[in-house]
């Protein structure tokens, strides 16, 4: 319970490094992850916010301009399609700060890395 406390915190202060309008951003993207994957813990791991539900389920973090969102390969290739308009690599994508973040797709791809990972694909 300590180490979950702990993390959150160290989540907090990550985003509050940001101007507010990210800060907003990122509050919503850990909100949507949180409700989609409630039985995930959050962590810090490679300096960013992640969610780890027995393994990494989603890493995001905050860029001068874009977010950086990292789902694992597999999730960027299954919602190719709906990802075409963001600059992507294998486990990657960016979302510009320029334009309305896909709040939404967010939601869907975090559901399916949960899937995933219980197995239930």
């Amino acid at each position: 319970m300590v180490k979950k406390k702990i993390s959150h915190i160290e989540i907090d202060r990550y985003i509050s490094n940001f101007p507010k309008d990210v800060q907003g951003i990122l509050k919503k993207i850990r909100d949507i992850i949180s409700k989609a994957a409630p039985d995930a813990d959050e962590a810090i791991k490679y300096g960013i916010p992640t969610f780890v539900l027995n393994e990494n389920l989603i890493h995001f973090a905050g860029y001068k301009r874009h977010i950086g969102f990292y789902p694992t390969p597999s999730a960027i290739e299954k919602f190719r399609d709906e990802l075409s308009e963001y600059e992507k690599s294998k486990g990657s994508i960016k979302f510009p700060l320029d334009k309305p973040v896909p709040y939404d797709l967010i939601k869907k791809i975090v559901k399916y890395r949960v899937g995933e990972v219980k197995g239930s694909l």
